[in-house]
């Protein structure tokens, strides 16, 4: 097995941590035990880091970052 993930597979795994958040509370405490988990701020950073990772893997590099303007008379 290896050590390394793809980047795809981080995503998942980030934007699963950031669901179990959202859904079931960023801590809790049952009995004497208690969970906290990641901080959504640094996750949701994080994703935005690997999606732009993903965009820049799947580019071909023409026209990268390239817009269109159509200007109507109107």
């Amino acid at each position: 097995m290896s050590d390394t993930y793809s980047t795809a597979e981080m995503l998942k795994n980030v934007n699963a941590a950031i669901m179990a958040i959202t859904v079931g509370g960023q801590s809790y405490k049952i009995g004497s035990r208690s969970l906290t988990r990641a901080d959504l701020k640094q996750l949701y950073a994080l994703r935005n880091d690997l999606m732009a990772q993903e965009a820049a893997e799947n580019s071909t590099g023409l026209f990268d970052d390239c817009y269109v303007a159509i200007f109507d008379k109107r």
